[in-house]
């Protein structure tokens, strides 16, 4: 295969930037080289280095004055909710059963779930999104369409099965051994396939019995190195309906922990509301609390605690996601715009080089997948976005007066969408250009 040298400047992170000072978390090239080939980055850092070790006949793209970035990752969002994305309801349980279940329903027919996964991964590479996590619908169709796109186009993605056997419409429930037996055949099928990562994925509690969350228990005792996904928290009737269901639990997430799921590769969405307790028995599980700005907006659901979760004697490992379609936006920039503006909400501070962390090296590390994905070392996958901060004549002038690269990158978090993706790289071959 012919190798692919991309010339621009190449910033990726080592580390959690601890101030907008910290430059010492970072690696930034003002001209860098990162020559790819056969999926993966073979060098990465100054230009006439990098060239100096390209094959003769290596392909070479100019992609200055734009920023080359790791491709950024998604850690939460719902693959059968692209046209449940701007429906008007007033919180989350509303909204789940006026628009999300009966949409979901839908996903039973093949031919339906291949077009909805064909628009997926459109909208990701259209928004420099290389590796999400997502909830495929209770079907088993849904899973093959969602993994067998995601072969196609050759990118690392997560996602699972939804299990749920109660409190959802007939079309939407499974039972225990349904869950169990469907979860275990999609393992079995696309697992390891390609760049596929199944992950165990109970919906959340109020849909799942006692039973079903024991035959949950059983495939993470089976398969202990995936992930598993759920909901935590997210809002207070939520909470108050889930306890009830589980009477004898502490609370929600000791619900998770009697049945073995609480865990350094399980992956909490929302966790707005949790006790000191249940923080706690997180920090002590390493399991990964997922912020989800936009749809915790949009659903009034809450503003998570971000900066006081990583602050606290024990820190509580952090995520961050779009949620489609609770989440108004498939765009990781537009994402971090609304985390910016919740912690100013709750009087903290989250800087540029934190938000470009946590959606790049910061979401790998979340999903034990930094040796992978997540920054441009030597040997990791050449999942790559190319970023323009004067992609529209509003950031063109704005740019004007930008000084600092933490000006630059706060701006494309602000303005910024779609539009300022040049180019997204799936495992060394252009992508977004493609669309």
């Amino acid at each position: 295969m012919t190798q692919t040298l991309l010339r621009g400047r190449l910033l990726s992170f080592v580390s959690a930037p601890q101030s907008l000072t910290d430059s010492d978390s970072y690696r930034y090239e003002t001209d860098g080289g990162l020559l790819m080939d056969n999926g993966v980055i073979v060098e990465s850092g100054l230009y006439a280095e990098v060239k100096a070790k390209a094959a003769a006949d290596a392909v070479e793209i100019d992609h200055r004055p734009h920023l080359i970035m790791p491709g950024f990752i998604d850690m939460h969002l719902h693959f059968p909710q692209m046209q449940v994305i701007a429906s008007y309801a007033a919180n989350l349980l509303e909204w789940l059963n006026t628009y999300t279940f009966p949409e979901e329903c839908r996903f039973v027919e093949s031919a339906h779930a291949q077009r909805i996964a064909t628009h997926f991964y459109d909208e990701l590479i259209r928004h420099g999104t290389t590796t999400a996590v997502a909830y495929c619908s209770v079907h088993k169709t849904s899973a093959d369409a969602f993994f067998g796109e995601a072969m196609k186009r050759n990118m690392r993605m997560v996602g699972g099965k939804v299990m749920m056997d109660r409190n959802a419409p007939q079309g939407l429930l499974d039972t225990p051994e349904m869950g169990y037996d469907e979860t275990r055949e999609i393992i079995a099928e696309w697992h390891g396939k390609g760049r596929n990562h199944v992950a165990i994925t109970p919906r959340f509690a109020i849909t799942s019995t006692p039973a079903q969350m024991e035959a949950t228990q059983a495939l993470a005792r089976e398969f202990p190195d995936l992930h598993i996904q759920t909901h935590l928290s997210e809002n207070h009737d939520e909470i108050k309906f889930t306890c009830e269901l589980y009477p004898d639990a502490i609370d929600y997430t000791d619900i998770y922990a009697r049945y073995g799921l609480l865990g350094d590769k399980t992956l909490f969405g929302h966790c707005i509301h949790l006790s000191q307790r249940e923080a706690d028995a997180m920090s002590e599980a390493g399991a990964i609390a997922v912020h989800c700005p936009t749809s915790n907006l949009f659903l009034g659901s809450g503003l998570f605690p971000l900066k006081a979760l990583m602050r606290r004697d024990k820190p509580v490992r952090i995520g961050v996601a779009t949620d489609i379609g609770g989440g108004s936006s498939y765009s990781m920039l537009r994402t971090m715009d609304e985390a910016y503006k919740i912690q100013q909400l709750l009087g903290e501070r989250l800087n540029p080089l934190e938000s470009y962390y946590l959606m790049t090296l910061g979401n790998a590390r979340s999903l034990s997948l930094s040796d992978r994905i997540g920054t441009l070392d030597r040997g990791t996958d050449a999942d790559v976005v190319v970023l323009d901060a004067g992609a529209t004549p509003a950031m063109a002038l704005k740019m004007e007066v930008v000084k600092t690269l933490p000006e630059e990158l706060f701006l494309l978090q602000t303005m910024g969408d779609d539009r300022a993706i040049v180019e997204t790289y799936v495992a060394g071959v252009a992508a977004k250009g493609a669309l």
